[in-house]
This record gives structure tokens, sequence and C-alpha cells, in this order.
């Protein structure tokens, strides 16, 4: 039966934190897995009165087909915030309106990528684009990320020596890593971006939750005409509208549009409507602040646990926004084998290897704080601490 599948999907990997995320549907398990936003801080009542003014203003009209770029009122919304936020100019036109960004991934493997063409990714990097991306059958450029950015002696032998197409990268609270790259760095990477052909597709899901430190610049900023932009409300407001962008030139746009039409034609209508209202009514900054609040208290929480309860040699980077911390184990740990133990005490947390290309054996792990008070936090870093420690005494 196998065989009357396409090549393409049988190198796909399957999502391991959507796997491993079954074993949290278990009220006694703490779960540091997924990458998900806050629940309790979606605008409920915000989008329900949205709704209302939407249906009352628009009524069926409201649920019927759309263009395929997307709503434009919702679309000069978006660029405008570019410009307030980033001091980026950006037109509306330039803006397309994707089902999730995790769909301008596909769109964009969709329009540039033959089988075996060279695509940066960071190392480790995000396991969406990493799925997204395989269904092209690209040839992986794993490039080393860290907290001084991407590594650019190793980014610039391998564009000289692969002549790639694109340059993936999430530079704002990295997933998985929680890193955001200094000014400095994308300076240097935009350079050397910027003798080649390769294009820099700059994600940028977590970009509004900074609860420390400085904003940085967007490569656009250095690298304008190789820059493509993606976004999204996912994780500002509510993934479930599933509404993410893409800003890219227009002799790009005319390749995406192409390949949405040939997708699903349009993303809703419905939510875009319902999305631009409760920005008009309501301040997303102060949201965005909140949400700010909130996550800064828990990732200080989860920050400080690792120093109260894990063993010395465990090595945790601090981010300065975002979802997520980073946890580097004494080398020769598996962290695979450590989330089986982790399991049985009822806590769970993604393991570094899905984030790696080729990568099978790995003594990292990304632990998520957004879904979790202080009070949880502190009890699983508790357990979780109990098992690394019983698991070094055993295996190292």
């Amino acid at each position: 039966m196998d065989k009357i599948f396409a090549d393409r999907i049988n190198d796909v990997p399957r999502s391991f934190i959507r796997e491993i995320l079954k074993v949290a549907q278990d009220p006694t398990v703490i779960s540091f897995a997924g990458g998900l936003p806050n629940k309790d801080l979606f605008p409920v009542d915000a989008l329900k009165t949205a709704t209302a003014k939407v249906f009352d203003r628009e009524g069926k009209d409201v649920l019927q087909y759309s263009q395929s770029e997307g709503y434009l009122p919702l679309r000069k919304l978006i660029a405008q915030r570019y410009k307030d936020l980033q001091g980026l100019d950006i037109n509306a036109e330039d803006i397309l309106i994707t089902s999730g960004s995790q769909q301008g991934l596909d769109l964009l493997g969709k329009i540039y990528i033959n089988n075996d063409d060279g695509l940066i990714i960071e190392s480790p990097g995000y396991l969406g684009a990493i799925q997204a991306f395989s269904i092209y059958q690209p040839n992986f450029l794993p490039v080393s990320v860290s907290e001084e950015g991407m590594d650019t002696a190793q980014l610039k032998s391998t564009v000289k020596n692969n002549d790639p197409k694109l340059l993936y990268t999430v530079p704002n609270f990295q997933n998985p890593s929680g890193i955001s790259y200094p000014n400095a760095n994308r300076e240097k990477v935009a350079k050397i971006i910027a003798d080649s052909r390769a294009i820099i597709i700059e994600d940028n899901p977590y970009g509004d939750l900074r609860f420390s430190g400085e904003h940085q610049k967007s490569f656009r900023h250095y690298l304008p005409d190789q820059t493509i932009l993606l976004g999204s409300f996912s994780k500002s407001v509510v993934p479930g509208f599933r509404l993410g962008w893409v800003v890219a030139p227009r002799v790009v746009m005319e390749k995406l549009i192409t390949a949405k039409q040939a997708t699903d034609l349009h993303t809703t209508y419905f939510t875009q409507t319902i999305m631009h209202q409760y920005l008009v009514d309501n301040d997303i900054n102060e949201h965005v602040k909140l949400i700010c609040d909130v996550y800064g208290k828990q990732c200080q929480a989860m920050f400080d646990a690792v120093k109260k309860y894990f063993p010395k040699e465990v090595k945790v980077v601090q981010p300065e926004g975002g979802m997520f911390l980073w946890v580097s184990l004494p080398e020769g740990v598996c962290s695979s084998e450590l989330c089986k133990e982790a399991i049985k005490e009822k806590v769970l947390f993604v393991p570094g290897d899905p984030f790696y290309i080729n990568t099978t054996t790995s003594h990292t792990m990304r632990l998520s704080f957004s879904c979790v008070n202080e009070t949880v936090i502190n009890d699983g870093m508790k357990r979780l601490g109990k098992v690394i420690k019983q698991h070094l005494a055993q295996h190292v």
C-alpha cells in the first residue's frame, strides 16, 4: 500500500510535539511541552463584541468567498503596525493574509524549492518549519545559533559552498532556544546574504512578546530586497483564528497569490473581519503588555527553578521574551531517554532531538512556561530536577 503514496510525504517527519502532547491530556501531568499561548489571556469578551458588530454591519456577506490577498483593511492595519513598531515602510498590497504563518512557510516552499535546493536552517531550528519545508525535499543546511546569534563563519562557508536559495530564521526569541540575534549579528548575516542569491525568510511569531531588553532590527532594515517577513496573530491575540501573513516584494507576491489560490482560494474572510474589528476597537499594545507581564513572571519563575532544583552542570538560556527556556544537560545525557523517565514522574518536556537535522541523540531540552503559573512551575520543575539528578547518578 505504501507504494501508492508520493515519495515526498514519506520523508516528512510527524510532529513530535503533537504526538507527545497526547500524554499531557492526563490532568495529573504537568506539561512544559506545548508551545501554546495561554488561553486565560485570550480577549474573549472583546472578540464577542467584535463578532456581533461584524454580523450587524455585513450580515450574510461576511460568510461569502473573498479575495485571495486578504481583507484590505486588515492588511492596512498590519502595515501601519510595522511602521509604528519597527519603522518599516510596508504597503498593504505587499501583504498576503495566510491561514497562520505555517501556511506562509508552505507557500514559500511551493514557489521556491525544487528537489535538493539548498535551504539554510537554524540549528536548533523550528520543528514546524522543518516539517513544512520537508514536503519539498530541499537540501537542509543547518547553521548553528547561540546567544550571540547565527554563527557567521559557518554561514559564510555554507553560502559559499552550497549556493542556497533560502535562509529561514526566527531571530526574535527563537523556537526552541529562546535566543535573539543582536543587531550586530543581524548586520553581519545580512552582509553575507547580500553577496548571494539567497532570500532571508524572517519568521517573527514571538516578536511582540518582549518582557525585558530592547527590540532589535528586522533583517528588512539591512536587506530589504532579499527579505521576506512572516507574521501571525496566534501569539498576540488568538491562535484559533489561524491568521498569519507574508510580506514580500511584488514579484514574489504574484507567485504567492497563485500558490494561495491553488491551495485554499483565500483565508477565512469571517475571522479576518472579526480580527480587524477587534484591532479597531481595542488597543492591542495594551493587550500585548498584559501577555508580556504574565509571561515575564512565569519565565523568571522557571529560570529560578532551574537554578534551585537542577544540578549545577545544567546550563540554561534566559530569554528576553517569547515562550521557551532552552536547557543543556551534560554531554552524554540523552534527553529523549530522560523524557521517558520524566513522564513516569508526571512531568513533560520536549527533548532537543526534533529541532536538529539528522540528529538522533541530543542533550538539550525545551521547556515552555506560557501555560503554567508560578506555583505549577515550581512543582513541575522540582519533579523534573529530581528526575535529572537520578538520571545523572545512574548514567553519567
